[in-house]
């Protein structure tokens, strides 16, 4: 009895055995990797979107399970603020896209009833869906300068596919508009990013560098000249920087962050030893979304929009996730 019961269980371990065999001997199944959207995939939803933004009809978006909306920084209902408002969208059309993370962005202008304004939208694509929508407004009498503007002109310099021998890593992209942002944090003269020659910046519709008609002396300064110069002394902060839209083909590059002031600086000097007097005397931020274009390593342009938003306000978008 011992022993039939002994050949049993050899017999159960010897067929556990040849199946693991026979298992291990088969050929792994291929996992297909994941099918990334085409640029125009990309484009053809921001189309769909920026149509039923301009209907006021955000039901003909195809949002994805638990979309997010905001708009300067606000989490909002799709359908509410600038969907309750918005009576034209402009012909300026500044876009690119981020295939490898499913990212498009676009800079434009939108007019609610008689006021017309430069925003810029980010989404993020899942699946063909839109998962999420952050959007800018630089609306004049919010936006905290004296200075809007929303008859936009095309910037070529911004445009076209760099060639393959001026184009650099992602990883590398991201530095130099990092290092942007450390040159334009406390800034006292020292660059921590290059520039080219011919670098013009426009915010909220209006060229900030090389514009001797401005009315304001620093703008008829280029990028790197007004950074050595440390005019920007006043910017304590650029807080929450994210990086969430890179196009390597164009060279282009969305980020995001707030621009803290905490309004203590009052007089100070310039790097040449003349004095400045800081703009900000409150506690105040900025919220922006902030397009950089670099060829060869080195900013060629920037688009910038941005509003004033209640100070060291924190961001929906700052919690890392895998969405």
């Amino acid at each position: 009895m011992k022993c039939k019961k002994w050949l049993w269980l050899v017999a159960i371990l010897l067929t556990a055995t040849q199946s693991l065999q026979a298992l291990q001997a088969q050929p792994a199944t291929a996992v297909a990797p994941r099918e990334l959207p085409t640029r125009g995939a990309l484009y053809s939803l921001l189309d769909t979107y920026l149509a039923a933004l301009k209907a006021r009809q955000p039901a003909q978006v195809p949002w994805a399970t638990g979309a997010i909306y905001t708009e300067n920084n606000v989490v909002l209902q799709a359908g509410d603020g600038l969907w309750g408002t918005v009576t034209a969208v402009g012909d300026y059309d500044f876009r690119f896209a981020d295939p490898h993370t499913g990212a498009v962005v676009f800079y434009g202008t939108v007019t609610e009833t008689d006021t017309a304004s430069p925003f810029a939208v980010r989404l993020k694509i899942k699946e063909g869906r839109i998962l999420e929508a952050e959007t800018v407004v630089a609306r004049p009498l919010d936006a905290g300068v004296p200075f809007v503007n929303a008859k936009l002109t095309p910037r070529p310099e911004l445009n076209g596919v760099l060639p393959p021998a001026e184009r650099v890593s992602r990883e590398r992209l991201i530095a130099v508009a990092n290092g942007y942002f450390d040159t334009l944090q406390r800034n006292d003269g020292t660059l921590h990013t290059e520039f080219e020659p011919g670098c013009n910046r426009r915010e909220n519709g209006m060229q900030t560098t090389n514009h001797p008609n401005s009315g304001y002396a620093n703008m008829e300064l280029g990028c790197a000249a007004q950074f050595k110069l440390g005019i920007y002394r006043y910017d304590d902060a650029l807080r929450a920087r994210r990086f969430p839209v890179v196009d390597e083909e164009r060279g282009l590059v969305l980020a995001s962050a707030f621009i803290d002031h905490s309004g203590r600086l009052n007089d100070y000097k310039l790097a040449d030893g003349r004095p400045a007097t800081s703009m900000f005397h409150r506690p105040h931020s900025y919220y922006l979304l902030e397009a950089f274009r670099i060829r060869g390593g080195r900013i060629q342009g920037i688009e910038a929009v941005f509003t004033t938003v209640p100070y060291g306000m924190p961001s929906p978008w700052s919690v890392a996730h895998s969405r």
